[in-house]
């Protein structure tokens, strides 16, 4: 079983500027095939964006996706892991703040992120979810 983060976080980071509009951020959701980006102003991490934000707290809202930034709508300050953390660590924030990903931060630069999907198929690779994070995205435009 992985010991550290860094044996179960998704390398790599994909970011927008904090005046990125969502439809930029979204278009680059599509591109990467992902649900989310990190807001980095720089190099420093300031929030994460997701689809599901783009959804309800700006096209629900009915904004115009043109003309809102991506800080504006992404969960400020989020909570970050770094590499060498215990995966327990990891898991423990995520239940206590009820929060799906965590971007994994070293010296203060963004190299990773680790989401529920990634902890399940690190401790269950046989679980349902760990399939679902396994499967490749459904492009067919649907649901």
């Amino acid at each position: 079983m992985a010991e550290f983060v860094k044996d179960v976080m998704t390398p790599g980071v994909v970011a927008v500027r904090p005046d990125a509009s969502l439809v930029e951020a979204a278009q680059l959701m599509r591109a990467q095939n992902i649900g989310d980006v990190v807001v980095a102003d720089g190099q420093q991490v300031v929030g994460v964006l997701t689809d599901r934000d783009i959804a309800v707290r700006a096209v629900a809202e009915g904004v115009d996706p043109l003309a809102v930034s991506a800080r504006s709508v992404c969960t400020p300050d989020p909570l970050v892991v770094a590499p060498h953390d215990p995966v327990s660590a990891a898991v423990a924030l995520m239940r206590q703040h009820a929060v799906r990903r965590l971007p994994v931060v070293e010296n203060g630069l963004p190299v990773g992120l680790v989401s529920l999907g990634d902890l399940a198929e690190a401790q269950d690779p046989a679980s349902p979810l760990a399939d679902i994070s396994r499967a490749e995205p459904d492009t067919r435009g649907g649901a």
